[in-house]
Protein backbone atom coordinates (compact mmCIF):
# COMPACT_ATOMS: atom_id res chain seq x y z
CA UNK A 1 0.00 0.00 0.00
CA UNK A 2 3.07 2.16 1.03
CA UNK A 3 4.70 1.92 -2.05
CA UNK A 4 1.87 2.56 -4.46
CA UNK A 5 0.73 5.72 -2.84
CA UNK A 6 4.48 6.36 -3.63
CA UNK A 7 4.02 5.30 -6.47
CA UNK A 8 0.98 7.61 -7.50
CA UNK A 9 2.63 10.58 -5.41
CA UNK A 10 5.54 10.16 -8.23
CA UNK A 11 3.63 10.18 -11.18
CA UNK A 12 1.54 13.29 -10.01
CA UNK A 13 4.81 15.69 -9.40
CA UNK A 14 7.94 15.87 -11.50
CA UNK A 15 11.61 16.22 -10.40
CA UNK A 16 11.54 19.45 -11.14
CA UNK A 17 9.00 20.36 -8.59
CA UNK A 18 10.11 17.80 -5.99
CA UNK A 19 13.50 19.17 -5.91
CA UNK A 20 12.03 23.08 -6.07
CA UNK A 21 10.12 21.87 -3.15
CA UNK A 22 12.95 21.21 -0.91
CA UNK A 23 13.52 24.74 -0.73
CA UNK A 24 10.25 25.58 1.05
CA UNK A 25 11.35 23.20 3.72
CA UNK A 26 14.61 25.35 4.39
CA UNK A 27 13.33 28.52 3.40
CA UNK A 28 10.25 28.75 6.26
CA UNK A 29 12.47 28.45 9.03
CA UNK A 30 15.32 30.17 7.53
CA UNK A 31 13.42 33.08 7.25
CA UNK A 32 12.65 32.99 10.65
CA UNK A 33 15.95 32.86 11.67
CA UNK A 34 17.04 35.85 9.93
CA UNK A 35 14.87 38.22 11.42
CA UNK A 36 14.75 36.92 14.72
CA UNK A 37 17.81 35.49 16.15
CA UNK A 38 19.77 38.45 17.00
CA UNK A 39 16.82 40.49 18.60
CA UNK A 40 16.04 37.06 20.65
CA UNK A 41 19.58 37.08 22.12
CA UNK A 42 19.59 40.44 22.75
CA UNK A 43 15.97 41.89 23.35
CA UNK A 44 14.98 38.57 25.14
CA UNK A 45 17.69 36.29 26.57
CA UNK A 46 19.80 39.42 27.37
CA UNK A 47 23.05 38.41 25.95
CA UNK A 48 26.49 40.70 26.73
CA UNK A 49 27.99 42.34 24.29
CA UNK A 50 31.73 40.36 24.69
CA UNK A 51 29.81 37.15 24.53
CA UNK A 52 27.76 38.48 21.22
CA UNK A 53 31.22 39.53 19.40
CA UNK A 54 32.89 35.96 20.72
CA UNK A 55 29.67 34.28 19.47
CA UNK A 56 29.75 35.72 16.23
CA UNK A 57 33.26 35.50 15.69
CA UNK A 58 33.72 31.79 15.82
CA UNK A 59 30.76 31.64 13.54
CA UNK A 60 32.82 33.51 11.27
CA UNK A 61 35.67 30.60 11.34
CA UNK A 62 33.25 28.01 11.18
CA UNK A 63 31.10 29.52 8.70
CA UNK A 64 33.78 29.46 6.33
CA UNK A 65 35.30 26.15 7.11
CA UNK A 66 32.13 24.04 7.13
CA UNK A 67 31.68 24.40 3.33
CA UNK A 68 34.09 23.54 1.87
CA UNK A 69 35.03 20.73 5.02
CA UNK A 70 31.27 19.00 4.12
CA UNK A 71 32.06 19.45 0.46
CA UNK A 72 35.45 17.69 0.40
CA UNK A 73 33.52 14.83 2.87
CA UNK A 74 30.84 14.62 -0.12
CA UNK A 75 32.97 14.32 -3.38
CA UNK A 76 36.35 12.58 -2.52
CA UNK A 77 35.17 9.78 -3.68
CA UNK A 78 34.78 11.03 -6.83
CA UNK A 79 38.28 12.70 -6.88
CA UNK A 80 40.35 10.10 -5.34
CA UNK A 81 39.32 6.82 -6.82
CA UNK A 82 39.08 6.52 -11.42
CA UNK A 83 35.48 6.14 -12.28
CA UNK A 84 33.74 4.77 -15.50
CA UNK A 85 30.74 4.95 -16.86
CA UNK A 86 29.49 8.75 -15.90
CA UNK A 87 25.74 7.55 -16.76
CA UNK A 88 25.50 5.13 -13.67
CA UNK A 89 27.94 7.10 -11.40
CA UNK A 90 25.75 10.36 -11.86
CA UNK A 91 22.80 8.30 -10.96
CA UNK A 92 24.92 6.80 -7.88
CA UNK A 93 25.76 10.54 -7.10
CA UNK A 94 22.12 11.81 -7.29
CA UNK A 95 21.63 9.22 -4.65
CA UNK A 96 23.91 10.18 -2.30
CA UNK A 97 22.80 13.34 -2.22
CA UNK A 98 19.47 12.77 -1.70
CA UNK A 99 20.71 10.39 1.47
CA UNK A 100 22.38 13.05 3.01
CA UNK A 101 19.08 15.64 2.65
CA UNK A 102 16.95 12.95 4.24
CA UNK A 103 19.30 12.74 7.16
CA UNK A 104 20.15 16.02 7.76
CA UNK A 105 16.63 17.59 6.87
CA UNK A 106 15.19 16.64 9.80
CA UNK A 107 18.07 17.45 12.15
CA UNK A 108 18.46 20.93 10.59
CA UNK A 109 14.75 21.49 12.02
CA UNK A 110 15.36 20.37 14.79
CA UNK A 111 18.44 22.71 15.15
CA UNK A 112 16.01 25.72 14.37
CA UNK A 113 13.97 25.05 17.43
CA UNK A 114 17.56 25.32 19.86
CA UNK A 115 16.75 28.94 19.28
CA UNK A 116 13.57 29.70 20.90
CA UNK A 117 13.98 27.45 24.26
CA UNK A 118 16.54 29.41 26.76
CA UNK A 119 18.51 25.91 28.27
CA UNK A 120 21.78 27.56 28.68
CA UNK A 121 23.81 30.71 29.46
CA UNK A 122 23.06 33.35 26.96
CA UNK A 123 26.44 33.30 25.38
CA UNK A 124 26.91 29.27 25.40
CA UNK A 125 23.65 29.31 23.87
CA UNK A 126 24.18 31.63 20.97
CA UNK A 127 27.63 29.95 20.37
CA UNK A 128 26.33 26.38 20.31
CA UNK A 129 23.44 27.20 18.61
CA UNK A 130 24.92 29.20 15.17
CA UNK A 131 27.57 26.11 15.27
CA UNK A 132 24.90 23.20 15.15
CA UNK A 133 22.25 25.48 13.05
CA UNK A 134 24.80 26.64 10.47
CA UNK A 135 26.63 22.58 10.07
CA UNK A 136 23.15 21.55 9.03
CA UNK A 137 21.87 24.22 7.37
CA UNK A 138 25.80 23.86 5.09
CA UNK A 139 24.69 20.14 4.69
CA UNK A 140 21.36 20.81 3.13
CA UNK A 141 21.83 23.83 1.10
CA UNK A 142 25.14 22.15 -0.01
CA UNK A 143 23.92 18.82 -1.38
CA UNK A 144 20.69 21.00 -2.78
CA UNK A 145 22.74 23.46 -4.46
CA UNK A 146 25.11 20.63 -5.91
CA UNK A 147 21.63 18.57 -7.38
CA UNK A 148 21.52 21.36 -9.73
CA UNK A 149 25.06 20.61 -11.57
CA UNK A 150 24.27 17.14 -11.10
CA UNK A 151 20.10 16.75 -12.09
CA UNK A 152 21.00 18.82 -15.20
CA UNK A 153 23.66 20.47 -17.55
CA UNK A 154 21.74 22.50 -20.36
CA UNK A 155 20.85 25.82 -19.28
CA UNK A 156 17.09 25.41 -20.13
CA UNK A 157 16.89 22.21 -17.70
CA UNK A 158 18.47 24.42 -14.91
CA UNK A 159 16.77 27.17 -15.35
CA UNK A 160 13.11 25.24 -15.01
CA UNK A 161 14.52 23.73 -11.75
CA UNK A 162 15.90 27.13 -10.46
CA UNK A 163 12.36 28.78 -11.28
CA UNK A 164 10.43 25.76 -9.10
CA UNK A 165 12.93 26.76 -6.43
CA UNK A 166 12.37 30.58 -6.69
CA UNK A 167 8.42 29.73 -6.59
CA UNK A 168 8.42 27.12 -3.34
CA UNK A 169 11.08 29.81 -1.79
CA UNK A 170 8.22 32.31 -2.58
CA UNK A 171 5.86 30.61 -0.44
CA UNK A 172 8.07 29.93 2.37
CA UNK A 173 8.77 33.60 2.55
CA UNK A 174 4.61 33.49 3.88
CA UNK A 175 6.16 32.21 7.52
CA UNK A 176 7.50 35.99 8.07
CA UNK A 177 3.89 37.26 7.49
CA UNK A 178 2.60 34.90 10.21
CA UNK A 179 5.42 35.47 12.46
CA UNK A 180 4.10 38.91 13.22
CA UNK A 181 0.63 37.88 14.69
CA UNK A 182 3.23 35.56 17.33
CA UNK A 183 5.71 37.37 18.06
CA UNK A 184 6.04 38.92 21.12
CA UNK A 185 9.07 39.82 23.40
CA UNK A 186 7.14 39.72 26.52
CA UNK A 187 5.36 36.19 25.99
CA UNK A 188 7.44 33.87 24.02
CA UNK A 189 5.41 30.95 24.71
CA UNK A 190 2.96 31.79 21.38
CA UNK A 191 6.28 32.24 19.05
CA UNK A 192 7.67 29.18 20.32
CA UNK A 193 5.12 27.03 19.20
CA UNK A 194 4.68 28.69 16.03
CA UNK A 195 8.40 27.56 15.68
CA UNK A 196 7.58 23.78 16.18
CA UNK A 197 4.62 23.79 13.94
CA UNK A 198 7.06 24.99 11.02
CA UNK A 199 10.12 22.66 12.08
CA UNK A 200 7.68 19.67 12.39
CA UNK A 201 6.36 20.95 9.13
CA UNK A 202 9.44 21.51 7.74
CA UNK A 203 10.95 17.48 9.17
CA UNK A 204 8.12 15.90 7.35
CA UNK A 205 8.92 17.25 4.02
CA UNK A 206 12.28 16.80 3.94
CA UNK A 207 11.45 13.21 4.85
CA UNK A 208 8.82 12.58 2.29
CA UNK A 209 10.23 14.44 -0.70
CA UNK A 210 13.77 13.33 -0.32
CA UNK A 211 13.06 9.34 -0.13
CA UNK A 212 9.95 10.46 -3.45
CA UNK A 213 13.36 11.38 -5.36
CA UNK A 214 15.11 8.47 -4.22
CA UNK A 215 12.91 6.23 -5.41
CA UNK A 216 12.63 7.59 -8.50
CA UNK A 217 16.48 7.65 -9.09
CA UNK A 218 16.78 4.27 -7.61
CA UNK A 219 14.66 2.72 -10.39
CA UNK A 220 17.14 4.72 -13.29
CA UNK A 221 19.74 3.57 -11.07
CA UNK A 222 18.78 0.08 -11.42
CA UNK A 223 18.08 -0.09 -15.29
CA UNK A 224 21.43 1.70 -16.01
CA UNK A 225 23.26 -1.48 -14.47
CA UNK A 226 21.32 -3.74 -16.04
CA UNK A 227 22.53 -2.19 -19.19
CA UNK A 228 26.15 -1.74 -17.70
CA UNK A 229 26.01 -5.72 -16.70
CA UNK A 230 24.87 -6.58 -20.53
CA UNK A 231 27.44 -4.13 -22.20
CA UNK A 232 30.09 -5.88 -19.70
CA UNK A 233 29.21 -9.33 -21.44
CA UNK A 234 29.04 -7.84 -24.76
CA UNK A 235 32.84 -5.93 -24.07
CA UNK A 236 31.30 -3.22 -25.38
CA UNK A 237 32.00 0.22 -24.34
CA UNK A 238 35.20 -0.38 -22.24
CA UNK A 239 37.81 0.93 -24.23
CA UNK A 240 37.40 4.77 -23.60
CA UNK A 241 37.08 4.35 -19.77
CA UNK A 242 40.01 1.51 -19.39
CA UNK A 243 42.88 4.04 -18.52
CA UNK A 244 42.97 4.46 -14.88
CA UNK A 245 43.28 8.29 -13.37
CA UNK A 246 45.99 9.40 -10.77
CA UNK A 247 43.65 9.78 -7.35
CA UNK A 248 43.15 13.84 -6.85
CA UNK A 249 44.20 15.00 -3.66
CA UNK A 250 42.60 18.24 -1.48
CA UNK A 251 45.98 20.04 -2.53
CA UNK A 252 46.37 19.06 -6.48
CA UNK A 253 42.53 19.98 -5.99
CA UNK A 254 42.84 23.69 -4.44
CA UNK A 255 46.14 23.99 -7.06
CA UNK A 256 44.11 23.43 -9.62
CA UNK A 257 41.47 25.61 -8.33
CA UNK A 258 43.69 28.33 -7.82
CA UNK A 259 44.60 28.32 -11.68
CA UNK A 260 40.61 28.61 -12.62
CA UNK A 261 40.62 32.37 -13.25
CA UNK A 262 36.67 32.69 -14.06
CA UNK A 263 36.37 31.74 -10.19
CA UNK A 264 38.45 33.88 -9.20
CA UNK A 265 36.77 36.62 -10.42
CA UNK A 266 33.17 35.05 -9.53
CA UNK A 267 34.36 34.62 -5.24
CA UNK A 268 35.40 37.93 -5.39
CA UNK A 269 32.39 39.80 -6.83
CA UNK A 270 30.31 37.20 -4.79
CA UNK A 271 32.18 38.29 -1.48
CA UNK A 272 30.10 41.54 -1.23
CA UNK A 273 27.24 40.41 -2.98
CA UNK A 274 26.89 37.95 0.17
CA UNK A 275 28.15 41.31 2.58
CA UNK A 276 25.33 43.25 0.89
CA UNK A 277 22.46 40.81 1.13
CA UNK A 278 23.22 40.22 4.92
CA UNK A 279 23.80 44.23 5.17
CA UNK A 280 20.49 44.35 4.15
CA UNK A 281 18.81 41.77 6.49
CA UNK A 282 20.61 42.70 9.36
CA UNK A 283 19.89 46.20 8.91
CA UNK A 284 16.29 46.27 7.58
CA UNK A 285 14.72 46.65 10.39
CA UNK A 286 17.01 49.41 11.61
CA UNK A 287 16.26 51.30 8.63
CA UNK A 288 13.12 51.25 8.83
CA UNK A 289 12.91 52.52 12.04
CA UNK A 290 14.80 54.94 12.18
CA UNK A 291 13.93 56.41 8.21
CA UNK A 292 10.36 55.86 8.22
CA UNK A 293 8.60 54.84 11.43
CA UNK A 294 7.79 58.23 12.38
CA UNK A 295 5.87 58.53 8.95
CA UNK A 296 4.35 55.04 8.49
CA UNK A 297 2.85 53.29 10.69
CA UNK A 298 3.92 50.00 12.41
CA UNK A 299 1.64 47.41 10.21
CA UNK A 300 2.70 49.33 6.86
CA UNK A 301 6.27 48.83 8.07
CA UNK A 302 5.30 44.77 8.78
CA UNK A 303 3.78 44.59 5.64
CA UNK A 304 6.90 46.16 3.74
CA UNK A 305 9.15 43.81 5.48
CA UNK A 306 7.47 40.59 4.69
CA UNK A 307 6.72 42.11 1.08
CA UNK A 308 10.77 42.31 0.78
CA UNK A 309 10.92 38.91 1.50
CA UNK A 310 8.59 37.68 -1.04
CA UNK A 311 9.05 39.46 -3.89
CA UNK A 312 13.10 38.66 -4.67
CA UNK A 313 11.26 34.85 -5.13
CA UNK A 314 8.57 36.02 -7.41
CA UNK A 315 10.96 38.54 -9.20
CA UNK A 316 13.48 35.79 -9.77
CA UNK A 317 10.76 33.92 -12.06
CA UNK A 318 10.94 37.27 -14.34
CA UNK A 319 14.88 37.24 -14.21
CA UNK A 320 14.81 33.63 -15.06
CA UNK A 321 13.15 34.71 -18.16
CA UNK A 322 14.91 37.29 -18.94
CA UNK A 323 18.38 34.96 -18.24
CA UNK A 324 17.39 32.27 -20.99
CA UNK A 325 16.81 35.02 -23.23
CA UNK A 326 20.04 37.18 -22.77
CA UNK A 327 22.05 34.92 -20.64
CA UNK A 328 22.55 34.67 -17.22
CA UNK A 329 25.67 37.13 -17.43
CA UNK A 330 24.14 39.67 -18.98
CA UNK A 331 21.30 40.20 -16.53
CA UNK A 332 23.76 40.11 -13.63
CA UNK A 333 25.23 43.12 -14.78
CA UNK A 334 22.53 44.82 -15.59
CA UNK A 335 21.49 44.34 -11.94
CA UNK A 336 24.59 45.84 -10.99
CA UNK A 337 24.11 48.35 -12.62
CA UNK A 338 20.07 49.14 -11.72
CA UNK A 339 21.66 48.86 -8.17
CA UNK A 340 24.11 51.85 -8.60
CA UNK A 341 22.13 53.59 -10.53
CA UNK A 342 18.82 53.56 -8.18
CA UNK A 343 21.55 54.40 -4.79
CA UNK A 344 22.89 57.42 -6.85
CA UNK A 345 19.15 58.54 -7.27
CA UNK A 346 18.24 58.37 -3.76
CA UNK A 347 21.71 59.83 -2.88
CA UNK A 348 20.44 63.19 -5.16
CA UNK A 349 16.90 63.18 -3.61
CA UNK A 350 17.95 63.19 0.03
CA UNK A 351 16.37 61.71 3.24
CA UNK A 352 13.20 63.76 3.40
CA UNK A 353 11.39 61.87 0.56
CA UNK A 354 9.38 59.10 2.22
CA UNK A 355 7.90 57.51 -0.65
CA UNK A 356 10.97 57.81 -2.10
CA UNK A 357 12.60 56.35 0.80
CA UNK A 358 9.81 53.41 0.92
CA UNK A 359 10.53 52.12 -2.66
CA UNK A 360 14.50 52.54 -2.67
CA UNK A 361 14.38 50.46 0.79
CA UNK A 362 12.37 47.54 -0.42
CA UNK A 363 13.97 47.72 -3.89
CA UNK A 364 17.23 47.64 -2.56
CA UNK A 365 16.65 44.22 -0.82
CA UNK A 366 14.64 42.84 -3.87
CA UNK A 367 17.23 43.27 -6.42
CA UNK A 368 20.05 42.11 -4.34
CA UNK A 369 18.26 39.30 -2.96
CA UNK A 370 17.26 38.28 -6.49
CA UNK A 371 21.20 38.36 -7.57
CA UNK A 372 21.62 36.24 -5.35
CA UNK A 373 19.09 33.55 -6.87
CA UNK A 374 20.73 33.77 -9.65
CA UNK A 375 24.34 32.87 -8.73
CA UNK A 376 23.79 29.42 -7.91
CA UNK A 377 23.39 28.87 -11.69
CA UNK A 378 26.69 30.77 -12.54
CA UNK A 379 28.49 28.24 -10.07
CA UNK A 380 26.76 25.56 -11.67
CA UNK A 381 28.57 26.85 -14.84
CA UNK A 382 31.55 27.31 -13.32
CA UNK A 383 31.10 23.11 -12.45
CA UNK A 384 31.01 22.52 -16.26
CA UNK A 385 34.22 24.75 -16.42
CA UNK A 386 35.68 22.56 -13.90
CA UNK A 387 34.73 19.78 -15.11
CA UNK A 388 36.02 20.03 -18.66
CA UNK A 389 39.47 21.83 -17.94
CA UNK A 390 40.76 19.16 -15.26
CA UNK A 391 39.23 16.12 -17.49
CA UNK A 392 37.20 14.86 -14.37
CA UNK A 393 35.31 11.89 -14.72
CA UNK A 394 32.49 12.59 -12.57
CA UNK A 395 31.69 16.59 -11.71
CA UNK A 396 32.82 17.53 -8.26
CA UNK A 397 30.04 19.81 -7.68
CA UNK A 398 29.26 19.79 -3.87
CA UNK A 399 32.95 20.36 -3.63
CA UNK A 400 32.94 23.20 -5.91
CA UNK A 401 30.00 24.39 -3.84
CA UNK A 402 31.62 24.44 -0.66
CA UNK A 403 34.73 26.36 -1.73
CA UNK A 404 33.35 29.42 -2.89
CA UNK A 405 31.14 29.05 0.24
CA UNK A 406 34.67 29.36 2.23
CA UNK A 407 35.69 32.42 0.39
CA UNK A 408 32.53 34.34 0.29
CA UNK A 409 30.55 33.06 3.26
CA UNK A 410 32.87 35.75 5.20
CA UNK A 411 30.53 38.05 4.02
CA UNK A 412 27.84 36.92 5.95
CA UNK A 413 29.53 38.22 9.83
CA UNK A 414 31.60 40.95 8.53
CA UNK A 415 28.11 42.40 7.51
CA UNK A 416 26.66 43.09 10.88
CA UNK A 417 30.26 43.64 12.45
CA UNK A 418 31.00 46.61 9.69
CA UNK A 419 27.76 48.01 9.68
CA UNK A 420 27.33 48.19 13.74
CA UNK A 421 30.76 49.96 13.10
CA UNK A 422 29.49 52.10 10.40
CA UNK A 423 26.84 53.28 12.77
CA UNK A 424 28.83 53.93 15.66
CA UNK A 425 31.74 55.90 13.84
CA UNK A 426 28.73 57.77 12.38
CA UNK A 427 26.31 59.05 15.20
CA UNK A 428 27.62 56.65 18.17
CA UNK A 429 24.76 54.92 18.21
CA UNK A 430 25.27 51.52 20.35
CA UNK A 431 22.50 48.54 19.56
CA UNK A 432 23.79 47.08 23.00
CA UNK A 433 23.20 50.33 24.82
CA UNK A 434 19.97 51.25 22.79
CA UNK A 435 20.41 54.95 23.34
CA UNK A 436 23.06 57.41 20.98
CA UNK A 437 25.97 57.43 23.41
CA UNK A 438 27.06 60.90 21.89
CA UNK A 439 26.51 63.47 18.71
CA UNK A 440 29.51 61.59 16.88
CA UNK A 441 28.07 62.13 13.23
CA UNK A 442 31.57 62.63 10.93
CA UNK A 443 31.94 65.03 7.83
CA UNK A 444 30.07 63.60 5.15
CA UNK A 445 29.27 64.60 1.78
CA UNK A 446 26.85 67.37 1.68
CA UNK A 447 23.29 65.83 1.25
CA UNK A 448 20.56 68.42 1.81
CA UNK A 449 18.55 67.26 4.93
CA UNK A 450 15.78 68.76 6.34
CA UNK A 451 15.66 71.22 9.15
CA UNK A 452 16.40 69.50 12.39
CA UNK A 453 17.75 66.07 10.85
CA UNK A 454 18.61 63.95 13.95
CA UNK A 455 22.08 62.76 13.81
CA UNK A 456 21.20 58.58 13.91
CA UNK A 457 18.39 59.10 11.09
CA UNK A 458 21.61 61.10 8.64
CA UNK A 459 23.77 58.65 9.47
CA UNK A 460 21.15 55.62 8.75
CA UNK A 461 20.50 57.26 5.19
CA UNK A 462 24.45 57.29 4.55
CA UNK A 463 24.40 53.89 5.29
CA UNK A 464 21.66 53.05 2.94
CA UNK A 465 23.07 54.56 0.11
CA UNK A 466 26.90 54.67 0.32
CA UNK A 467 26.94 50.82 1.02
CA UNK A 468 25.00 49.95 -2.52
CA UNK A 469 27.03 52.25 -4.56
CA UNK A 470 30.34 50.69 -3.51
CA UNK A 471 29.61 47.34 -3.32
CA UNK A 472 28.03 48.01 -6.95
CA UNK A 473 31.49 49.91 -7.96
CA UNK A 474 33.12 46.53 -6.93
CA UNK A 475 31.09 44.13 -8.58
CA UNK A 476 30.97 46.02 -12.02
CA UNK A 477 34.73 45.52 -11.85
CA UNK A 478 35.06 41.65 -10.91
CA UNK A 479 32.35 40.55 -13.15
CA UNK A 480 33.91 42.34 -15.96
CA UNK A 481 36.49 40.30 -16.07
CA UNK A 482 34.58 36.58 -16.03
CA UNK A 483 34.56 35.39 -19.05
CA UNK A 484 32.29 32.38 -18.85
CA UNK A 485 29.35 33.38 -20.98
CA UNK A 486 28.38 33.74 -24.83
CA UNK A 487 29.82 31.24 -27.03
CA UNK A 488 32.62 29.81 -24.46
CA UNK A 489 29.92 28.96 -22.03
CA UNK A 490 28.09 26.93 -24.99
CA UNK A 491 31.67 25.42 -25.74
CA UNK A 492 32.16 24.11 -22.29
CA UNK A 493 28.58 22.49 -22.36
CA UNK A 494 28.57 20.62 -25.08
CA UNK A 495 32.05 19.28 -23.90
CA UNK A 496 30.42 18.38 -20.64
CA UNK A 497 27.62 16.47 -22.39
CA UNK A 498 30.11 15.19 -25.14
CA UNK A 499 31.67 13.57 -22.41
CA UNK A 500 29.11 12.23 -20.32
CA UNK A 501 27.16 10.62 -23.36
CA UNK A 502 30.37 9.76 -25.12
CA UNK A 503 30.28 5.89 -24.31
CA UNK A 504 26.71 5.90 -25.50
CA UNK A 505 27.68 7.30 -28.66
CA UNK A 506 30.32 4.61 -29.66
CA UNK A 507 27.93 1.97 -28.61
CA UNK A 508 25.47 3.07 -31.09
CA UNK A 509 28.44 3.41 -33.85
CA UNK A 510 29.38 -0.42 -32.89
Amino acid sequence: MGRSVCGCWQRIFSTSVLYGSLALFVSILHNVFLLYYVDTFVSVYKIDKVSFWVGETVFLIWNSLNDPLFGWLSDRSILSSPQAGSQVVSTEVVLKRLQVLSRNGPLFALSFLAFWVAWARPGLQFLVCLCLYDGFLTMVDLNHSALLADLAVSASDRTRLNFHCSVFSALGSFSVFLSYSFWDKEDFFSFRLFCVVLAAFSMLGFILVSRLLQRRFENEARLRQEEALLLKELSVGHAPFTQQEKPVTIREYLRQLSKHRNFMWFVSMNLVQVFHCHFNNNFFPLFLEHLLSDSISASTGSILLGISYITPHLNNLYFLTLCQRYGVYEVIRWLFMLKLGLSVAMLLAGADHIYLLCIFIASNRVFTKGTCKLLKLVISDLVDEDFVLNRRQQAASALLFGMVALVTKPGQTLAPLIGTWLLCVYTGYDIFERAPVKDSLVAVPAVAPGPGTPPLRLGCFYMLVFVPITCALLQLASWSRFTLHGRKLQGIKTQRQGAQHGHLIDVKAI
